[in-house]
């Protein structure tokens, strides 16, 4: 009868095991795409990037003095 209860008891630590292994692959799966989704920073600043051909105001409005080629 203990050799039962000891094979019980085995299978059972067993299952747990596998049942942790999942869930923990589950939620690294989770938290690798939403690292993936969410970009800190450039890898190299500045490269691939356009120049804007206009500066904007705070209100949205281009700035006038830009648009015509006068910086003063």
């Amino acid at each position: 009868m203990r050799t039962m209860e000891m094979i019980i008891t085995v299978a059972v630590i067993l299952a747990m095991i596998a049942v942790g292994v999942i869930v923990i692959r589950r939620l690294s799966t989770q938290h690798d795409a939403r690292i993936a989704a969410f970009h800190y920073s450039d890898a190299l600043p500045g490269v691939g990037r356009r120049m804007r051909k206009r500066r904007r105001r705070a209100d949205g409005t281009a700035d006038e003095a830009n648009r015509d080629g006068n910086h003063g």
